[in-house]
């Protein structure tokens, strides 16, 4: 079955519920964890930015480790041990996926927020992203 699992999170409410599920799931499986999260690179819109590039980028780089380290305080609490990584990306999808990659996953879990219609065309889907694009096998958490 599968033995190394890739856990994606946004700090959303949905995603630290597919965090729990993906970690019972490692659990029942015996699989490794690799838990992700993406740093989305900051492109400021004007040159009349308030806050630098590079204060922004700091702080949601600070947002992610928030993010990671719950996954980890989540992970201790139900014994298991688990891998973090990030990565600055445009696209969170191709983070995701790369990732998988490097660690040697064979299962990306992830939630989606089940947008449908005019919304998911205006903002997207990184779910349907890596879905398309993935060549690993993805477990959608909803």
């Amino acid at each position: 079955m599968f033995t190394h699992l890739l856990i994606a999170i946004d700090g959303s409410e949905l995603s630290h519920k597919a965090l729990n599920g993906g970690l019972s799931l490692a659990q029942a499986l015996k699989a490794q964890v690799t838990v992700y999260t993406c740093v989305v690179q900051y492109l400021p819109m004007t040159e009349f930015a308030v806050e630098t590039p590079q204060i922004v980028m700091e702080e949601l780089d600070a947002l992610a480790e928030r993010h990671l380290e719950t996954a980890r305080v989540a992970a201790q609490n139900m014994g298991m041990t688990i891998h973090t990584r990030k990565s600055v990306e445009f696209s969170p999808y191709t983070g995701i996926i790369d990732c998988a990659k490097q660690q040697g996953c064979d299962l990306i879990m992830m939630s989606s927020h089940g947008r449908r219609g005019l919304t998911s065309l205006i903002l997207g889907s990184e779910t349907q992203k890596v879905l398309t694009h993935s060549s690993i096998p993805v477990l959608v958490y909803r």
